[in-house]
């Protein structure tokens, strides 16, 4: 990869992207359907046939939801916002990481719909935010913020879009670093109509998952049993109830 384009570092850009596909184990296409640009396009930046531009690396760490360029450092934040539970880095820090995301389909409830999610510390914003990858229905992940009051020990991560709410609400984190709840969200009803919808979600350390498997899970599957004996947990271990 040659050079600098647009004060962009390629190799250093190039390098950090084929991490993150190692890391995250996703393929390249995935990736490009995530970040909306063209397999080529990537392929040839990655390869140092073409110079990424700075819109393609934007939108790139968009979708990875990290930054892939050198930003000029920036001090160390306070406590994060009093309404998100002002808690401090250094006492969450447990949390950042990728996990995968298991949940029930709202269609068919023999299926599972399994999903990355990262959690990162945001030093412009001062909390922890997450964002959604992987998923089956990429036109519908969510991003937004993490609150963590200390009153109730519980997590957040709430999506608030023009006014629009979706929320996973978790229980305390087993030892193992798991985490399960309930998730409320919305889901397309008759016509437009959108109905209100809860169900059970769990959150698993990535690296503790083998060779992790994304998307629509069905029965017979190979990590299905696996899945599914995860994803129970939130009732079985009374994380959450259903009235």
């Amino acid at each position: 990869m040659t050079g600098r384009n647009d004060g962009l570092d390629g190799e250093v850009i190039a390098r950090r992207v084929r991490e993150e596909l190692a890391r995250r184990r996703i393929s390249r296409q995935a990736l490009a359907d995530m970040a909306r640009i063209s397999i080529s396009t990537l392929e040839k930046a990655l390869s140092g046939g073409r110079s990424f531009t700075l819109a393609t690396v934007l939108r790139l760490e968009d979708a990875l939801g990290m930054p892939l360029r050198d930003l000029p450092a920036v001090a160390p934040s306070g406590p994060a916002p009093e309404q998100l539970g002002a808690y401090a880095r250094a006492a969450i820090k447990w949390i950042e990481g990728d996990f995968l995301t298991l949940r029930p389909s709202f269609e068919n409830s023999d299926t599972l719909y399994a999903y990355l999610t990262t959690i990162r510390w945001d030093e412009s914003l001062g909390h922890l935010v997450f964002s959604e990858l992987a998923r089956a229905d990429q036109q519908f992940a969510q991003e937004g913020h993490v609150s963590i009051p200390n009153l109730s020990g519980h997590i957040y991560l709430v999506t608030n879009d023009t006014g629009q709410y979706r929320m996973a609400m978790l229980g305390r984190a087993t030892r193992e670093m798991r985490m399960f709840g309930i998730l409320l969200t919305l889901q397309i009803g008759s016509g437009s109509q959108l109905v209100p919808v809860a169900c059970p979600i769990g959150l698993i350390p990535v690296e503790q998952i083998t060779v992790p498997e994304m998307g629509r899970i069905l029965p017979g599957s190979a990590c299905y049993s696996h899945y599914k004996a995860l994803l129970d947990t939130a009732t079985t271990d009374d994380f959450a109830r259903f009235a």
